[in-house]
């Protein structure tokens, strides 16, 4: 590990600042070193990957042996540029040495965090980066701020460094859009392929896997952007636990959107009775669950309501039972009546043959003798049978002089009554 030590600092002790060195310099420098790489490589341009590698393994002892190096090489850099800027030299040049300096403090710091993540001391340095670093630039120079923005985009720690960043960036989120679909789509394949499968889990599942995905990619395009992914997910658990805590009631319908997907009590294009609504299933999230009513309303109500109340699956079959009741007067001959009910209700092209047909006198009312009717229909032509067979029967009564009373009701007094009459 000395000996990884040793190689470094001979490499970058040997090796000045570009803007410093000539051909003699160089060549010093690459016989001192036996790697060729490290005799081309000036301070300025020391690749960042490459130093943050090679501080990890290295004790505290070294760490700070290696930034004493580094802020020499910084106190070079200051130099350079007080230098130039006392000597009058064009704005390019002081601009260019600046982003030198800026480029070596960068990599001064990265000692300097790994120095303190091994329980060094690192103030000293950092004060020193703050105190000597920085762009001084007078904005209300043209020719300056033109020469300075100019140096920055060429530079490999600046306008080059940045651009590949955001290409990377771009590339990264490209390609992770790109592997979510392409998963999804073989998901949602597989995921048909499963027995009994609803809809709504088949919808959940791609989903979820697409947006993981997304959210894996973004993150890595983060890190490849440059910035320092750890804190963020450390913010985001924290986040996420206080989030929990505040947001106790939609987990709850969370909860019950998870438990309606594993037991699939109904699925989208169902008509259902739950939550106090009636109507179609549209969508579903693991919060709400969207219904159109049959009055043409979006409803959007949520898990809990639905799941911890009883939940009517009107379409959950093939097949129904229309119940009807049809009334007659006592006067009336039960017999015909019952005669004529069963041949419209069997005589209906809409109405199956099995089950039977059930026709009783289920009631002696009031005003009535009151007659059930259990038809049985597909569940898409319940309407239409419970329409037409009232219609029928009621044309049919008329026809054959079977009445429908209107309620009726005897009133017993104790004594007659008297009527008087007055001429006024």
């Amino acid at each position: 590990m000395r000996a990884i030590l040793s190689l470094l600092i001979a490499t970058l002790l040997f090796v000045s600042p570009a803007w410093a060195q000539d051909t003699d310099a160089i060549d010093a420098a690459a016989q001192a070193a036996p790697d060729p790489e490290d005799a081309s490589t000036t301070p300025r341009t020391y690749p960042l990957d490459r130093l943050r590698a090679e501080v990890v393994p290295l004790y505290q002892d070294e760490v700070v042996e290696l930034a004493n190096m580094w802020k020499s090489h910084l106190r070079e850099a200051v130099a350079q540029v007080e230098q130039r800027k006392l000597s009058g030299a064009p704005g390019s040049e002081i601009a260019d040495a600046e982003t030198a300096r800026n480029a070596i403090a960068a990599r001064l710091a990265i000692v300097v965090t790994s120095l303190e993540a091994k329980g060094g001391d690192g103030s000293a340095y950092r004060n020193y980066i703050t105190a000597t670093s920085g762009v001084n630039v007078d904005w209300f120079d043209p020719q300056a701020v033109s020469d300075y923005a100019t140096a920055w985009l060429v530079s490999p720690d600046g306008g080059i460094a940045v651009g590949l960043n955001i290409l990377k960036f771009l590339v990264i989120l490209l390609a992770a859009w790109i592997v979510a679909k392409i998963i999804a789509a073989a998901v949602r394949t597989a995921v048909r392929r499963l027995p009994k499968t609803s809809s709504l889990l088949q919808d959940f599942v791609v989903n979820l896997t697409r947006r993981t995905l997304l959210i894996i990619g973004l993150v890595i395009a983060l890190g490849a952007l440059g910035l320092n992914i750890t804190p963020l997910i450390a913010a985001i658990g924290a986040a996420g636990l206080v989030i929990g805590l505040a947001l106790q009631g939609t987990l709850s319908n969370f909860a019950s959107g998870i438990l309606i997907l594993i037991y699939r009590p109904f699925d989208v294009g169902d008509a259902i009775n739950a939550g106090g609504v009636a109507g179609k299933v549209e969508a579903m999230s693991l919060v709400s669950t969207r219904i159109l009513t049959f009055d043409n309303q979006v409803q959007y109500v949520p898990n809990n309501s639905i799941w911890n109340n009883v939940i009517t699956n009107i379409t959950g079959l093939d097949t129904r039972r229309v119940d009807m009741t049809f009334g007659i007067g006592y006067t009336d001959d039960i017999a015909k009546a019952e005669s004529i009910i069963r041949e419209v209700i069997t005589n209906h092209e809409k109405v199956l043959a099995e089950p039977e047909p059930v026709i009783k006198v289920s009631e002696l009312a009031d005003s009535s003798v009151n007659f059930i009717a259990r038809p049985w229909s597909k569940t898409s032509d319940y309407w239409d049978v419970y329409w037409d067979i009232t219609r029928r029967v009621k044309e049919r009564f008329d026809a054959e002089g079977v009445g429908i009373p209107f309620p009726q009701r005897d009133i017993h007094l104790p004594e007659a009554l008297r009527v008087v009459v007055t001429n006024e």
